[in-house]
């Protein structure tokens, strides 16, 4: 039974590892959801914007740079997780399915997965929330935790289907700006006075947008509306679940990610670590990088780079 585990710690610590080295969304999280909430809070006025909240009915009456602050909060942690996990998913596809057809049980890669993705969404979702508390005090803020928690999972299963069906990253990062212009955009209490178009109930973040504006200025709590974004995640998820990897010209990343995995995977099986070390690394050629590879302990070391 401990075998099980040490291939799921294994795959997980791969994704985790993938996230890290994305030092572009490190950036956005450290810098991006800071400054563009604390923008909001300092250059929209605030003036009391009328609104009536779908979700409960009541009439809010919110300073209008505190809603602004809930809507740019949900856009930035939507729009940055989305990304990470089309970045993995992109970069990272053919090497998963590399691990899947060596043997390695994909039921540890999917899992995998949603743990990266779900530490993630959870570790951003909170930072947002800190940085609202910093400037006014939310009335429910473990509701607004939560809420953008539910949008960064759906949109992190979003970019995971985006990342799998598209062929080229500028497409894939276009649909997930566009997606999320259109939904927090038609939702955004500022842009629309709560629209009573019925319409905007289909759109991804609408729980997410109904739990944090009652979290920041009701008593309400909206467990229902928590659940309609856990059921858009599930109905994302199961796309990413089933959408194949699409085909690709091999690169020296990708390429580089098999040959490292050959090296590096000692918890993988034997018979993983053996169909890794094989074909993958003589396709690496001419590459800045390729004094790096060490020998596989576990296969006698790997092909010479350049071979074949």
């Amino acid at each position: 039974m401990r075998r099980h585990p040490r291939l799921f710690v294994t795959a997980a610590r791969f994704d985790l590892v993938e996230h890290a080295r994305n030092r572009l969304a490190m950036v956005l999280i450290a810098l991006f959801i800071p400054s563009w909430i604390s923008l909001a809070y300092v250059v929209i006025p605030s003036s009391a914007l009328a609104f009536r909240l779908r979700a409960t009915g009541r009439l809010l009456t919110p300073a209008g740079n505190q809603i602004t602050q809930i809507t740019g909060a949900i856009n930035a942690v939507t729009l940055i997780t989305g990304f990470m996990m089309f970045a993995v998913t992109f970069n990272g596809g053919r090497f998963d399915r590399r691990l899947a057809m060596a043997g390695y049980p994909r039921i540890h890669l999917v899992l995998a997965k949603t743990t990266s993705l779900t530490l993630a969404s959870g570790a951003i979702a909170g930072y947002a929330t800190v940085v609202i508390c910093t400037a006014w005090s939310p009335r429910q803020p473990a509701q607004l935790a939560a809420a953008l928690f539910c949008g960064a999972m759906t949109y992190g299963a979003l970019g995971v289907v985006f990342g799998s069906l598209l062929r080229r990253e500028v497409e894939g990062m276009f649909a997930l700006v566009m997606t999320s212009i259109v939904d927090v955009g038609l939702q955004s209490p500022l842009a629309s006075s709560g629209t009573k178009s019925a319409a905007v109930q289909f759109l991804p973040t609408y729980g997410t947008m109904q739990a944090a504006t009652a979290a920041g200025f009701t008593h309400k709590s909206l467990p229902g509306d928590l659940a309609i974004q856990i059921l858009w995640f599930t109905g994302a998820a199961l796309p990413a679940r089933l959408s194949p990897p699409h085909q690709r010209r091999p690169d020296h990343t990708t390429t580089l990610a098999y040959a490292l995995a050959a090296t590096t995977c000692a918890s993988c099986p034997d018979h993983v670590n053996a169909s890794l070390s094989d074909a993958p690394v003589r396709r690496v050629t001419k590459a800045p990088y390729e004094r790096h590879l060490a020998p596989s302990p576990r296969s006698g070391g790997p092909a010479p780079v350049g071979a074949g």
